[in-house]
């Protein structure tokens, strides 16, 4: 990579557009980049890498944060920030331009607007000698010259920025510093991806075996309680080794121990059912001797009662045999019994009867009474001529019910008569007035048509009205804030000019003492930052008035904050009128008031309307019921009319009947007032007769009936062997108490068969014999055994169930252990290589991480780098050499130690003296630029920039280094110093010179110059 121009414009200090030719620069191989502190030296190393990279180096990359601070506060409101490198890698010569987010005033209104970042990448084409454009992607270019460079930013600033105060730290730091420098230069990520990822997969597989060893622990635990305390669990925790032969060991001695005692069981459970067994067998014969000794007790006193109740069971005999005989009366007597009960009833019904006859009839004025002691024949004979009168009545009845069909016609006419008369004459007087009615109702339409009409046409004035009146009322109120919003933007103006020329007073002042305050970091035997001299005989001292750096950030701060402030109130203010125009072009130039009276008029105008036009409906309904009405009146008239003519007609026709009807009644109803009173009469008349007839005939029949059932008692009587009828009857027993006498001589023979046969029974006679039984103590004896029968099943369930969970817990602790054995396999080996790749193994013998162990590799080819040319440099005394040693109890693998050819020993690199440092991490930078260059895919670096250490060196010493960066040249390498040292200048022909001013930065080049004196 050779670079050849670059441009700047208002980037940093310089204000104004700058150009450096490298390609004049680096005609002489070596050139000096010198200036005052703060003029901007390190600026242009920051453009170069802004111009690849799009950002500047990474301490100064946080302060720039997005690129809006990397324009220079000196440059004009409208230049915009540029950077333009050409530059030639890979055998093409590339242009890449930059430009960073822009802050500029809004081309409308006020305020400002921030433009994007732009990005323009052309390749020059010999062949045409033109150059093409190539993409103005940020990312395609950002990938082109990453790919085509082969470094990140972080190598490029280290390999071709080369800071010398880094290297120097890097000397003296320990392996963990060197580290985390290497791992960025050489992109060691993927190795501690390795290392974190065996680590994860070790607490992953930890993980798992602690889970699968808490479930053993929990399976041990339930195999304890089911062993009843007697297994006892190991003392290992889950995750720790032999956790699962210790909880297979103790589960086979479990089982071994619970099978012992179900076998102990066993036998005492058949002990015990012997035992109950023999308890049984005697507790039944006590039983049985006892029962027997009872039954026979029992039959004695059973004995003497029936003996004490035998005079009354002959009674019961006796009375039994009287009743059987009565039975055979039985027939007679019931006959009897129900000849006289009907007998008296048709007395009864007779005698009721002849009553009645004697009540004089209602309303003919004759009488029955010479009937009442009549015989039933006479009776009935005069029932038949009553029936015959009432059958003539019935065709006098209809013409009775035709004439009150006819007067209720006749008066339902009459009123029908008077309803027409009244709906004629209110028809008449309603129709009088009818259009009249019709007038007012069309007048009331069309006025509420017209008000409808009126309010559309309003509707439409009233929206546009209403939204000219509050936008008018916006527009004055967006006037106030404009008012306010530019008095506002006149006094952050203001304020932010007074805060910038405060910062930039106190930065002036601060620049002036910048010597005093870096002399304040000075110490005995350090160097100096500025020159690297390890003396300093006269060192700057503070004035009264000195400016120190956090006053200067408070000031920056303090004029940032107002320029926000300024920046905000013209954004509120460009808001604000962009709202107000808008406002008034919507508004126009009228005055609030008056648009506001306009819109009351319109409202109020349109309010009437729509009042007047929502009575539309209501009119023309009426209307509509008005005609309804009318048409309704009209035909009732004429029907009114049509049912008069038909009602003379009918009338007549009724009157002729009626007169006919009325002869025919008064014939048929005699003496009665109707002729319904007069059947009614003769209804009750045939009644009479008819009931009294019929009960003659029947007291006659049954008083018969009972002079044979007389007879035939008497008979039956004599025949079963009583002398009286009365004396069958009371011996005749009813169904109760003949089935409780039988109930009690059947009682009495089956208990006396009973106890015959229990005294006659020989094992009961035998039992008697015997002492009496002792039922208590073959009982107590028996639940004894039975107890312990229990007690021994219980025991022998209980051993059991506890074999059978200890043999379920087992195997699946079995299955748990097999499960779990691949998983233990691969946490060994899994925590095996996670520990030798994290150096915490007991093989990894230098605790070395594999991340370590591959930077250690990178800095021994470093090292090796190194060394070529700081023997040239140190005269051929100093050589760098890789030591893999640990450090104190830190980690080994990335020592560095220098090897001293006058003394043969090797030391630390910390002993080297200020000026020995500074060659040293010199060689070791341009060794670490070789190796990263390699690394990148060899990639030719021909210009690269060492910034500051020479001043620490003496005249012989710098002489030697600068050959070294001689023979760089020789490879038709250009090499850059940034230097204050001024012997340099003397030198070093080839000079960029850096001037600062008020109003920024200038760069002065002189290059093309003799090859400079050593």
């Amino acid at each position: 990579m050779r670079l050849h121009r670059l441009d700047l414009t208002a980037f940093g200090p310089f204000g104004d557009a700058q150009s450096v030719d490298f390609d004049d620069l680096s005609a002489a191989g070596l050139f000096l980049l010198h200036g005052p502190t703060g003029a901007g030296k390190t600026s242009v190393l920051d453009a170069v890498c802004y111009a690849l990279y799009g950002s500047v180096p990474g301490a100064r990359q946080s302060v720039q944060g997005q690129g809006l601070t990397l324009r220079s506060d000196h440059a004009a409101p409208g230049t915009r920030t540029e950077v333009t490198l050409e530059l030639t890698v890979a055998g093409r010569r590339l242009e890449i331009t930059r430009q960073p987010p822009h802050e500029r005033a809004k081309k409308r209104g006020t305020g400002t607007t921030v433009e994007k970042a732009q990005t323009w990448l052309r390749e020059y084409d010999p062949v045409g000698a033109v150059w093409k454009d190539l993409s103005r992607s940020h990312q395609e270019i950002g990938e082109e010259i990453t790919q085509l460079l082969g470094m990140s930013r972080e190598q490029f600033c280290q390999v071709v920025l080369l800071p010398q105060g880094d290297f120097a730290r890097f000397l003296r730091a320990d392996a963990e510093a060197r580290g985390r420098l290497l791992g960025r230069l050489f992109d060691t990520r993927r190795f501690a991806e390795v290392e974190k990822r065996l680590a994860e997969r070790r607490r992953e597989a930890e993980a798992r075996v602690r889970e699968g060893d808490a479930e053993l622990v929990a399976d041990a635990h339930r195999m304890q309680q089911a062993a009843g305390g007697a297994m006892e669990l190991p003392e290992l925790q889950p995750g720790e080794p032999g956790l699962a032969e210790a909880v297979v060991t103790a589960a086979a001695v479990a089982r071994s121990t619970a099978r012992e005692q179900l076998t102990i069981a066993h036998c005492r459970l058949a002990d015990a059912e012997s035992a109950q067994a023999a308890a049984e067998r005697a507790l039944t014969d006590v039983r049985e001797l006892d029962r027997l000794q009872r039954r026979f007790t029992e039959a004695r006193e059973r004995a003497g009662r029936l003996e004490e109740r035998a005079g009354a069971h002959r009674e019961d005999r006796a009375r039994m045999e009287r009743g059987r005989k009565a039975e055979a009366v039985a027939p007679a007597l019931e006959l009897r019994a129900s000849a006289e009960a009907d007998h008296d009833r048709a007395a009864r019904a007779q005698a009721r009867a002849r009553a009645s006859l004697r009540t004089p009839a209602v309303g003919d004025g004759r009488d029955t009474a010479g009937l009442a002691d009549a015989g039933g024949a006479g009776l009935a004979a005069a029932a038949r001529r009553a029936a015959e009168e009432l059958g003539g009545l019935e065709s006098a009845r209809r013409a009775e019910r035709r004439l009150a069909e006819l007067l209720a016609e006749r008066g339902g006419l009459d009123r029908q008569e008077r309803a027409d008369a009244d709906v004629l004459q209110e028809a008449e007087a309603w129709l009088a007035g009818w259009e009249e009615t019709r007038a007012g109702l069309l007048g009331a339409v069309e006025s509420a048509q017209e008000a409808a009409t009126r309010a559309e046409r309003l509707a439409v004035q009233r929206e546009p009205a209403r939204k000219r009146l509050a936008a008018a009322r916006q527009r004055d109120r967006l006037a106030r804030e404009t008012d306010e919003a530019h008095r506002h933007v006149l006094s952050a103006t203001g304020l932010a000019q007074q805060a910038r020329a405060t910062w930039l007073d106190v930065r002036e002042r601060r620049l002036n003492g910048i010597a005093a305050e870096l002399a304040a970091r000075l110490g005995d035997g350090e160097p100096c930052a500025v020159c690297g001299a390890l003396d300093h005989p006269a060192p700057a001292r503070k004035d009264a008035g000195h400016v120190g750096r956090e006053t200067e950030d408070r000031a920056l701060a303090a004029f940032q904050r107002a320029d926000e402030e300024r920046a905000e109130a013209e954004q509120r203010l460009g808001l604000v009128q962009r709202e107000l125009a808008a406002a008034e072009g919507e508004a126009g130039d009228a005055p609030t008031a008056h648009l506001a009276s306009l819109a009351d008029e319109v409202e109020r105008e349109y309010a009437r309307a729509r009042s007047g036009a929502s009575a539309l409906h209501t009119a023309q309904e009426r209307l509509r019921q008005a005609e309804r009405e009318r048409d309704r009146r009209v035909s009732a008239q004429q029907e009114a009319a049509v049912r008069a003519a038909a009602r003379v007609a009918r009338r007549d026709a009724l009157d002729s009947e009626r007169a006919l009807l009325e002869v025919e009644l008064a014939q048929a109803r005699g003496a009665a007032d109707t002729v319904a009173a007069r059947a009614a009469e003769l209804e009750r008349r045939v009644a009479l007769l008819t009931e009294a007839a019929d009960a003659a005939r029947v007291a006659e029949d049954t008083a018969q009936r009972l002079k044979d059932a007389d007879a035939r008692l008497a008979d039956a009587a004599f025949r079963a062997g009583f002398d009286t009828p009365q004396a069958a009857a009371d011996a005749l027993l009813d169904a109760g108490a003949h089935r409780e006498l039988q109930q009690r001589l059947d009682a009495w023979q089956s208990e006396e068969a009973a106890v015959r046969a229990v005294l006659a029974e020989t094992d009961t006679a035998a039992a008697a014999q015997r002492p009496p039984a002792d039922l208590g103590t073959a009982q107590e004896t028996a639940a004894v055994a039975a107890r312990r029968l229990r007690d021994a099943a219980s025991a022998r369930d209980a051993a059991a169930r506890r074999c059978t969970e200890l043999d379920r817990l087992s195997a699946r602790s079995a299955e748990g252990v097999r499960r779990l054995a691949p998983l233990r396999e691969e946490y060994d080996r899994v925590a095996r290589m996670a520990g030798l790749t994290a150096g915490t193994s007991a093989d990894n013998e230098r605790r070395m991480r594999l991340e370590a162990y591959v930077l250690a590799a990178r800095l021994e080819q470093v090292a090796a780098a190194a060394t070529a040319r700081l023997r040239q440099m140190s005269a051929g005394r100093y050589t760098l050499v890789h030591s893999d040693d640990r450090a104190g109890r830190g980690r080994s693998g990335l020592g560095l130690r220098v090897v001293d050819a006058w003394t043969g020993r090797e030391r630390d690199t910390a002993t080297l003296s200020g000026g020995e440092t500074f060659f040293a991490s010199l060689a070791l930078a341009l060794g670490l630029a070789d190796v990263v260059t390699d690394e990148a895919g060899g990639v030719r670096l021909d210009t690269l920039f060492i910034d500051e250490g020479f001043g620490s060196l003496d005249d012989q010493t710098l002489d030697e280094v600068l050959d070294v960066l001689d023979s760089l040249r020789e490879r038709d390498r250009s090499v850059g110093i940034v230097s204050h040292v001024a012997d340099l200048r003397r030198r070093v022909h080839a000079q960029l010179e850096v001037v600062k001013g008020r109003s920024g930065s200038q760069v002065r080049q002189r290059g093309r110059a003799a090859p400079p004196a050593h």
